[in-house]
């Protein structure tokens, strides 16, 4: 059976970094593919030649025409190759075509799909919304796998003890009861009242009240306000580049503060960079769908409706 995620939008790089290099080799779900940044649109390719197995990312783009490092074979968009150097006389048939993923384009990146998605990107609710600024963080490098990634994205409870300072208080560790509901594939969590030294970097200490939600199986979002309606939110997804190794890139937006971007980024460098090793260091590497395989206390609710989720889809890449 095909792998689920084959058929689910992920993300691969920022569109104007494809733009910038013209061929942009990226891994994904264990396969090596190229984003050809063409002046009509970016495309997905296989990163092979089909002649004879060269990556064509070792190649160049010239012309909106992609040559091959190794003997010249000219591609045009849509992976079909228009000219063999060797024998210039001859029109390429058909077969001579690299195979073509799905590609798209949205909140500034590229997307792909390895197979036809079965649903949308997910929404980014705050993304070109009046009164709010957003900001690209990352991507940040796990040596883990996607699943365990968003999992500790979903945890509230490690914030007092792995961001103390910051996001959490060991002298405030308690989580108060939630409810989670699932409706078309999607999980949401409201309501999960926690202290924060430092919520979101400008040093003010406060109560916050965090909505969760899993939009796709490597993609989530939280937001968070306070008694006067300021709203931090975080648009998160995961790229599988094999099965221990992922991409994470998160959006940051707020609705009030006078933080430059490049101070938003440097906080969540911080955080994420104290998530990184203990993530790493999680074992089985592989996120146990078996609910039996760990225990599990309230505060652990959405990520065993995560964990279940990730099991009814047929997840297998990354999952134990």
């Amino acid at each position: 059976m095909s792998e689920i995620l084959r058929q689910h939008w992920l993300p691969l790089a920022l569109a104007a970094e494809v733009r910038t290099k013209g061929l942009y080799p990226v891994r994904l779900l264990g396969e090596e593919a190229v984003l050809v940044g063409l002046e009509s649109g970016i495309e997905l390719w296989q990163d092979l030649c089909i002649h004879r197995g060269t990556k064509l990312s070792l190649g160049r783009l010239e012309r909106e025409q992609v040559i091959c490092p190794y003997h010249g074979w000219v591609y045009e968009r849509g992976g079909r190759c228009v000219r063999f150097p060797a024998h210039a006389q001859q029109t390429p048939p058909a077969k001579a075509t690299a195979r073509v993923y799905a590609a798209r384009e949205q909140y500034g990146m590229v997307w792909g799909a390895l197979e036809p998605p079965v649903a949308d990107i997910p929404p980014f609710y705050e993304w070109g919304q009046p009164g709010f600024k957003t900001v690209m963080c990352g991507p940040y490098a796990f040596r883990a796998s996607a699943p365990r990634v968003v999992e500790n994205f979903l945890d509230v409870a490690h914030f007092p003890f792995v961001h103390e300072g910051l996001l959490g208080d060991q002298a405030h560790p308690e989580i108060p009861d939630y409810e989670v509901e699932e409706k078309e594939g999607r999980i949401r969590a409201k309501d999960i009242r926690v202290y924060q030294p430092n919520p979101d970097g400008t040093g003010v200490g406060r109560y916050v009240s965090y909505t969760y939600e899993v939009l796709a199986p490597l993609s989530a979002y939280f937001t968070k306000r306070d008694e006067s309606g300021r709203v931090f939110s975080i648009f998160m997804s995961v790229t599988p580049v094999s099965e221990l190794e992922s991409l994470g890139w998160f959006y940051v937006a707020m609705n009030y503060g006078d933080q430059s971007p490049e101070e938003i980024r440097a906080f969540q460098d911080r955080v994420a960079m104290q998530d990184v090793p203990i993530v790493e260091s999680q074992r089985p590497e592989r996120l146990p769908l078996d609910l039996q395989a760990e225990l599990h206390l309230r505060s652990d609710r959405v990520a065993i409706a995560y964990r279940s989720l990730l099991r009814r889809l047929g997840v297998g890449f990354g999952t134990a």
